[in-house]
């Protein structure tokens, strides 16, 4: 339960959010089919853990003290997590962020006080990636670098919160569907949900752009074409990902992201982001191909729609993606 009679800070709101039965499609696939409404965390999404995880971590060790600067290289969500609660502790925020991620992302950061620095979006190796840049400038400030990618105080915030959490509010878990962006997320519940159910399957989702499709099938990191999800899909192997326990991986294209979004919102009044909306497909996906088992199936819902209305609601923009806004197909 969220409420007490005590007050409460945005620090400890973090987390205990709730595990939602999604109605329409466990009608139609026969099986059980849950998201964590992680939208629901006080900075709209899973990220808020990461944040206070790496937060809390850097404060302990000494790394992060009072009056102190932290910077961070993110899509987004990490640095709205880590403006929110940085800023309530004290703490100036330094984001820098790819150029090409939605509208609503930079007009928050820069609400809540962050300096955003937008970079031109490049490979990995390119010294001038996001990534890169916040190492830099920690380097050339004495700054506290999260370094949500490699820091694993990310994925020991799903082994110590979400992973009980599910486990609790779930009671059995069949399959586990979880993308792939710092990997913190899918290492931290897989490793504490195979301790509590042996025979659970583990499975990642990969959308264009991302080689963890291919990491796994095959042991290479190869991919194509790009996607407009954010803040999911990676080109290497991270600290965070490597604890990662995996059984199997399946590939979603944009349009198919988009058809569980938009059913989502007209079936199930779940306006969701699109790491979401992909999440959310490969666990119907499954369903339907084991239709009628009754398997209870548990995904993230990993941050709110309103977050990427600019470009998921918006005809234009689709349209340049050569994406139809529709639901899904019948069956």
């Amino acid at each position: 339960m969220r409420t007490s009679n005590r007050t409460s800070t945005l620090w400890d709101s973090v987390g205990n959010t709730p595990l939602l039965r999604i109605a329409s499609l466990s009608k139609l696939t026969g099986c059980e089919i849950f998201g964590k409404a992680e939208f629901m965390n006080p900075g709209a999404s899973i990220k808020d853990r990461a944040a206070k995880s790496m937060i809390a971590g850097a404060e302990a060790r000494g790394e992060l003290t009072p009056g102190g600067t932290i910077v961070e290289g993110t899509a987004g969500n990490t640095g709205i997590g880590l403006a929110m609660l940085g800023r309530e502790r004290g703490y100036k925020v330094v984001v820098t962020m790819p150029d090409n991620q939605a509208r609503e992302k930079y007009e928050l950061l820069a609400a809540m006080g962050a300096d955003v620095r937008k970079v031109a979006v490049v490979p990995f190796s390119n010294p001038k990636h996001f990534f890169h840049q916040a190492r830099e400038l920690a380097a050339q400030h004495g700054w506290y670098w999260a370094n949500q990618f490699e820091n694993v105080d990310n994925s020991a915030a799903h082994f110590t919160t979400t992973g009980p959490e599910l486990a609790a509010q779930a009671g059995h878990i069949d399959v586990l569907v979880s993308a792939v962006g710092t990997g913190g997320t899918i290492a931290g519940v897989s490793r504490y949900l195979k301790a509590q159910f042996p025979a659970l399957k583990v499975i990642a989702v990969d959308p264009d752009g991302s080689g963890i499709y291919s990491y796994i099938k095959t042991g290479e990191l190869k991919c194509a074409g790009s996607s407009i999800t954010e803040g999911i899909g990676i080109m290497r192997v991270t600290a965070n990902f490597a604890t990662a326990l995996i059984d199997d991986a399946v590939h979603l294209g944009d349009q198919a992201m988009l058809e569980m979004l938009y059913h989502l919102a007209a079936e199930d009044g779940l306006v969701v982001g699109t790491s979401a909306a992909l999440n959310v497909r490969a666990a119907y996906d499954y369903a339907m191909a084991h239709r009628g088992s009754g398997q209870r199936i548990v995904t993230l819902l990993c941050d709110h729609g309103s977050r990427y209305t600019s470009k998921v609601f918006n005809p234009e923009f689709l349209a340049s993606k050569q994406l139809v806004a529709r639901g899904l197909p019948a069956h």
